[in-house]
């Protein structure tokens, strides 16, 4: 590959020795992963039921590597959300930020959702999850894979950083920024980014990783913390930018994140906390990350982050007196779930507690979209099948993952129920591989007329 001359220059003086040895490794494979959802299946249980030949990441518990000769987008587990695919370096921003289940978690430059997913997750159904991406494009795909995963704690939006800067002003516990960069750690996997790479360098980025630095700062919670990461070699684009965001907000300070033996430390004095990824020392492509905190007093009290406020009382999910289906669903629903009720237009979300819709905002989502009331009649959504599983609803018809009606179901055919446990079921069944949720159908006289989401189903 023939890269320009200037970056390597610029290479060259970054590592010194090492160099060569950095060259060399364009010419071994790159590495394909996939990290296991947590909030639906522990990562041992994935690895002894799926078919899928898994090498463990070193620095995630739940990511993994795989042979890329393995087609692990067309395993019925990956349309349960059981796991996401993601290069396994990539996998370092979100399971480097500690979140904890309660927590209201910001990912501001959200899309496809590889990290998002795993915030998400991380939070087991309680607290909130705001993904945003400014691409409305970008951020349907964003909306789509927190949906699969069965993320149900959610908002997600399109918005500039300081629109949203001013409806959440101090109001998350964590936020991530994965900036957009020059990405000069993916040049070994993606030739393009070469191309990018001449047309707009990191002179380009720095201007608006440090805008979206300084916007997410003042969307921290005093004793917050913030994890900035990128793709790129640059120091112009990673120690430089955490240096000038120290110098504009000096209650933000620099953190010691979790180590692994695969990291190289910061490449500037007094940034020696900053994680970095190179190709020839670790088993993924380039990246950057740097875990900062804001102080709850002048002495650098960060780490021990504020608790959050006593949490409200949960309230349960309202019956809608205009739609009498909707209550008589929700009853057949074992799984609890809580949070303020409502209806936009013919939909009907659950909104996570302690959350509020803010004027001017472009949400794509905010809650979980439980469905639709058409005519006094209530449809439930692909979201809502996909945070349940087959002991949560009274009606469901599970299917071993080897059974080629999944295969089937997926591609929206109707199916036969004759010999299974929902045979004489009539009306809504959860349809599920393996007692993992893949979404709705109808049932009668045995057979189960399809009503998986016509944008998810397989291709053949």
């Amino acid at each position: 590959m023939e890269l320009p001359s200037n970056y390597l220059e610029e290479m060259k003086e970054l590592l010194g020795d090492q160099y060569e040895a950095y060259l060399a490794s364009f010419e071994q494979k790159t590495r394909q992963g996939l990290r296991v959802n947590t909030a639906k299946i522990a990562p041992e249980t994935f690895r002894q039921k799926a078919d899928i030949s898994l090498e463990c990441v070193p620095w995630c518990e739940n990511g993994f590597a795989f042979d890329e000769k393995q087609t692990v987008t067309k395993h019925p587990y990956y349309y349960a959300g059981l796991y996401y695919v993601q290069e396994p370096s990539a996998m370092i921003p979100a399971s480097h930020l500690p979140v904890e289940p309660g927590d209201f978690v910001l990912d501001l430059c959200a899309a496809p959702g590889g990290k998002a997913t795993e915030l998400g997750a991380k939070l087991k159904g309680k607290g909130m999850l705001l993904a945003n991406d400014i691409s409305n494009s970008r951020a349907k795909g964003l909306l789509k894979n927190l949906e699969l995963f069965g993320i149900s704690n959610l908002f997600v939006s399109s918005e500039e950083s300081d629109k949203l800067k001013k409806a959440y002003p101090a109001y998350f516990d964590k936020i991530l920024i994965d900036a957009p960069c020059s990405g000069e750690g993916m040049f070994r996997r993606d030739k393009a980014m070469v191309k990018d790479w001449l047309q707009k360098g990191p002179d380009y980025y720095v201007p608006i990783q440090r805008k979206l630095l300084l916007d997410a700062a003042d969307m921290l919670k005093k004793g917050g913390m913030l994890l900035y990461s990128t793709c790129t070699f640059s120091v112009k684009e990673n120690e430089e930018n955490i240096a000038y965001l120290l110098q504009e907000r000096p209650d933000m300070e620099l953190l010691m994140p979790e180590w692994d033996e695969y990291f190289s430390h910061g490449k500037k004095e007094g940034f020696e906390n900053c994680i970095r990824i190179f190709p020839h020392l670790a088993p993924g492509e380039g990246h950057f990350a740097a875990l900062l905190g804001k102080r709850t007093d002048g002495e650098g009290q960060s780490k021990k982050y504020l608790k959050k406020p006593a949490k409200s009382k949960k309230t349960p999910v309202s019956d809608l007196k205009d739609c009498p289906e909707f209550a008589v669903f929700m009853q057949q629903i074992t799984k609890p779930l809580s949070g303020k009720t409502e209806v936009q237009k013919e939909r009907i979300y659950l909104l996570p507690e302690g959350t509020k819709i803010e004027r001017g905002i472009r949400y794509l989502r905010t809650g979980l979209y439980l469905g639709d009331q058409k005519k006094k009649r209530f449809e439930p959504s692909q979201a809502l099948a996909m945070c349940l599983k087959a002991e949560d609803f009274k009606k469901s018809v599970s299917f071993k993952g080897d059974d080629e009606r999944v295969i089937r179901y997926l591609k929206g055919e109707t199916l036969d129920l004759s010999d299974t446990e929902a045979e004489n079921e009539k009306g809504w069944v959860l349809v599920c591989v393996d007692g993992y949720g893949l979404g709705w159908g109808k049932a009668a006289g045995g057979t189960l007329k399809n009503k998986y989401y016509a944008g998810w189903r397989m291709q053949s």
